[in-house]
């Protein structure tokens, strides 16, 4: 019976475990059509869409008390609790992040009447008896805490109170014992009308870390069966002392939830109310900076001289966030000027390498780079146009090209470090898709050590403009 319900439980969990990995989406830049639907960063739901982590396995263990039969845990007849042992494993699913399901596995042991039946029975009237159980279950999972936040709360959570309920079948061997010693009282099998349980009850969760989570749980068991505890025939004496036809019981468990995949957070843990109080504050301070811009723009380069590094830019000049002339090539001739605008070359010769093979001709193709969302390495549909142009410049050219991936200071630096990687090798994967050899491709990760604006350390609070030029992936010629 028992190797029977583990094959079975075995069976259904190990296609759960196997799609538990999530990746990130790479727009193929068909969809969302700009002209019906009205944003350019919409698309479909997919697996490789997800965001957070949705699967995780727990594991617990715990105490089982008969409360309602006729031979019970609780005091029954000796003034003592006599106590069981328990312990499950459970395959979970999140489906939002507010409700989710458990195919569950329970196995334990109960122990109820006048006396422990390690013992030996205290006189001809004592009876006590005890019920090893085996069960599996399908229950759902209500994150409360998500559901009963203030709108009004911004402060992170590391608690959750979680409340299940669900169905399940469940076999057991009850055993009876008395003066005249033990015996088989009652069998189960599983799979059968008459082995069909409920269960419910609440449990408290801990955040321990983005990986594990621990859990006090307190389950309350119907079975549905007036011969649970052992008390033999439903028309037996000892089954008559009571009029339920259900012996019930709790189960008080403490336990830990490995969450599973590759994301940064789990979605039972994501308040979406939190992003959009994120969000509201991005665009919250994209106004202040607006508001504030109060002495003008002196050089008219379209940039506040509030914030503007180069006060003085010539007319004409195409500049950066920060006010500065444009320099492509890096060569010291800012592209107003230059002549070659791709190839360096010195300022006496208007930015264009001296040579005696005769004039340079400067290609119009370059490369640019292109932005992320924060903590993500999704390319966006917008950057579609970008990464396409890259893909003509570097298949026309013999020069290999390294793919820099960088981000902003928002978190530690192994998680920069690795997201950087991840943004790199996901625009090599697109350009190595769209037809660039990968011999030319190189993908590097730098992490918040190539930082396009320096000066917004993690000590600083950098406007969000500079801080979404920082999440970058742009090309380097080797």
């Amino acid at each position: 019976m028992k190797l029977s319900l583990a094959i079975v439980a075995l069976a259904m969990a190990i296609p759960a475990v196997s799609y538990a990995q999530d990746s990130t989406a790479v727009s193929n830049g068909e969809y969302p059509n700009t002209f019906s639907s009205g944003s350019a960063n919409v698309s479909p739901f997919t697996n490789q869409s997800k965001r957070f982590n949705d699967w995780s396995i727990s594991v617990g263990a715990g105490v089982p008390l008969v409360q309602s039969a006729d031979l019970t845990s609780i005091k029954n007849g000796n003034g003592k609790n006599l106590f069981g042992y328990s312990a499950y494993v459970s395959i979970d699913k999140a489906i939002t992040h507010a409700f989710g399901l458990k195919l569950q596995y329970d196995r334990g042991e109960t122990r109820q009447g006048w006396f422990n039946t390690k013992d030996a029975a205290p006189d001809a009237t004592a009876v006590g008896a005890r019920t090893q159980y085996d069960a599996i279950s399908l229950l759902g999972d209500i994150n409360f805490s998500n559901l009963l936040r203030r709108v009004d709360n911004h402060s992170p959570f590391r608690w959750a109170l979680h409340g299940y309920a669900g169905i399940g079948t469940i076999a057991y061997r009850a055993y009876q014992k008395d003066i005249n010693g033990q015996r088989l009282a009652t069998e189960i099998k599983p799979f059968k009308l008459g082995s069909m349980f409920m269960q419910a009850g609440a449990g408290l969760k801990y955040k321990i870390n983005r990986r594990l989570d621990l859990e006090g749980r307190l389950m309350y068991v119907v079975t549905g069966d007036d011969e649970f505890d052992g008390g033999g025939d439903k028309y037996s004496a000892i089954n008559k002392r009571e009029e339920q036809v259900s012996d019930n019981f709790f189960n008080a468990t403490l336990g830990l939830t490995l969450k599973l995949g590759k994301h940064e957070s789990h979605l039972m843990w994501h308040d979406p109310l939190q992003e959009i109080y994120y969000k509201l504050d991005v665009l919250a301070n994209k106004n202040q900076d607006i508001e504030v811009c109060k002495k003008g723009d002196a050089d008219n380069d379209g940039v506040c001289d509030d914030w503007d590094r180069q006060l003085d830019t010539p007319a004409g000049a195409r500049v950066d966030g920060a006010g500065v002339a444009l320099d492509t090539d890096l060569d010291g001739v800012i592209d107003l000027y230059d002549k070659c605008v791709t190839v360096p070359g010195p300022v006496e010769n208007n930015g264009c390498p001296t040579t005696t093979a005769g004039p340079v001709v400067e290609t119009e193709t370059k490369l640019e780079g292109i932005e992320f969302d924060l903590n993500s390495d999704r390319i966006l549909p917008s950057n579609t146009p970008i990464l396409n142009n890259a893909v003509s410049y570097i298949n026309s050219s013999n020069g290999a090209y390294n793919v820099i991936g960088a981000t902003d200071t928002r978190a530690s630096d192994a998680y920069n470090q690795k997201l950087s990687e991840r943004r790199a090798n996901s625009v090599k994967n697109y350009l190595i898709k769209n037809g660039v050899e990968s011999s030319k491709l190189n993908a590097i990760g730098r992490g918040e050590k190539d930082l396009k604006y320096p000066e917004c350390d993690p000590a600083t609070k950098c406007p969000e403009w500079k801080n979404r030029a920082n999440r970058r992936v742009y090309f380097e010629a080797k």
